[in-house]
């Protein structure tokens, strides 16, 4: 045996791992697509209807903002305010929320004071739109998200009738590009496992996650693990916040609500690009070797199959070891297919752009080494116009 076939056994054994790997995911993932509760199913009690308010930060929004504040003023529950907080825009965001404001009592148009350093622009917004908030619940939504004319009837309901202290919902996620539709497929693959609905609702777990798009809390909940203050210094802060509330022993809900609510993930090539960093990033801060890993668990998860199959099949008779290893590479490469196809289909994601899973692959994994390789520059990341160092902040968001 030569060090050819040794260095081929080898990749034969990481695939049957990464094969092996893969049916667990695509198990958990149909799971998490069956046992998921959703926010419009669920057994009514009477309860009251407190005052809601719906803390709307936006900052260069002027594209998104309308619809999403005509969406909200749409409402069948009566007794709510929308706080929408211009957070230092440079476009007409403001004015688009003055008017709205001028034209309908429920809007407080609110002005966001210049950001303290030390914080993420997002997370002081919303801390701008608390101090002016006066209801008993808090919704805490996007700009670019859209809602159905009942979705705070059902999250009040869902809330006070199962006595929870938070519930966050999962919206249908709106691909603007080709290049968000072919990565998010194989990007949330990872998300029915890590952070699924049967993690955060299972109180024996430690996972708790908030999707900021969309998620209701009680006031004194809200204060009492800290506000969105404690959790100023984190890039993917509803995460974070989600973090806290289960593990400060709140009752908390995961709900599927992709028929009720639609949210953008990504707007452009830029957008998705600074979205991938920032889920490394606070991976590797926490512990730089353990991030390392994982991005190699990841490379190896979902590209190294592809690479793999196509040097097995070119040199297919050089050795009896490269047959093994183009059988290896065939099963990991179809499971890495079926689980893109799965969770495309689940996304509203068309065949076409699930098909470039290759591709979307190559992308994650390439965003997650520029997430290491800048981590710890005075500029890691941007977002929404801002750009952030994160190398004295330890981030708690998504823990290693």
């Amino acid at each position: 045996m030569d060090f050819l076939d040794v260095i081929n056994y080898a990749f034969i054994a990481i695939l049957i791992g990464v094969s092996g790997a893969w049916i667990f995911l695509i198990r958990s993932m149909l799971a998490s697509f069956r046992g998921t509760p959703y926010l419009d199913k669920f057994p009514p009690k009477d309860h009251k209807n407190p005052k809601v308010s719906v803390i709307l930060p936006a900052r260069n929004e002027e594209g998104f903002i309308e619809k999403c504040l005509d969406s909200l003023l749409d409402q069948d529950y009566e007794n709510y305010e929308i706080i929408a907080i211009d957070d230092s825009s440079t476009d007409a965001t403001g004015r688009i929320i003055k008017e709205y404001a001028i034209k309908n009592a429920k809007v407080i148009h609110v002005s966001a004071k210049p950001k303290p350093d030390g914080w993420i622009g997002k997370n002081w917004a919303c801390m701008e739109g608390y101090a002016a908030a006066t209801g008993e619940v808090l919704l805490f939504t996007d700009s670019d998200t859209k809602h159905s004319r009942n979705v705070i009837s059902l999250a009040v309901s869902h809330l006070l009738s199962l006595d929870l202290d938070a519930l966050t919902a999962i919206p249908k996620m709106i691909c603007l590009d080709s290049w968000t539709k072919i990565t998010l497929p194989m990007l949330s693959t990872f998300l029915h496992t890590r952070f699924s609905a049967l993690r955060v609702n299972d109180p024996t777990k430690k996972t708790g996650y908030f999707f900021g798009s969309f998620f209701i809390i009680k006031k004194s909940t809200y204060e009492k693990v800290g506000m969105h203050q404690g959790v100023r210094q984190e890039i993917i802060e509803d995460g974070a916040l989600g973090k806290k509330v289960k593990e400060s022993g709140f009752k908390m809900k995961m709900v599927r609500g992709d028929h009720l609510i639609e949210a953008v993930w990504a707007r452009d090539r830029t957008t998705l690009w600074n979205a991938l960093k920032r889920l490394m990033i606070p991976l590797y801060l926490q512990n730089a070797r353990i991030a390392v890993g994982i991005f190699f668990a990841v490379l190896f998860l979902l590209f190294m199959p592809y690479p793999l199959l196509a040097y097995s099949s070119a040199f297919f008779s050089h050795s009896e070891s490269f047959p093994a290893l183009f059988a290896a590479a065939v099963v990991s490469s179809s499971l890495v297919y079926t689980a893109g196809l799965l969770d495309a289909r689940e996304l509203h994601i068309r065949l076409a752009h699930a098909l470039c899973g290759p591709l979307g692959s190559l992308i994650i994994v390439c965003g997650f080494l520029s997430g290491i390789l800048q981590a710890k520059r005075n500029m890691s990341v941007s977002w929404r116009g801002r750009s952030y160092s994160m190398k004295d902040h330890m981030q708690n968001s998504i823990s290693v």
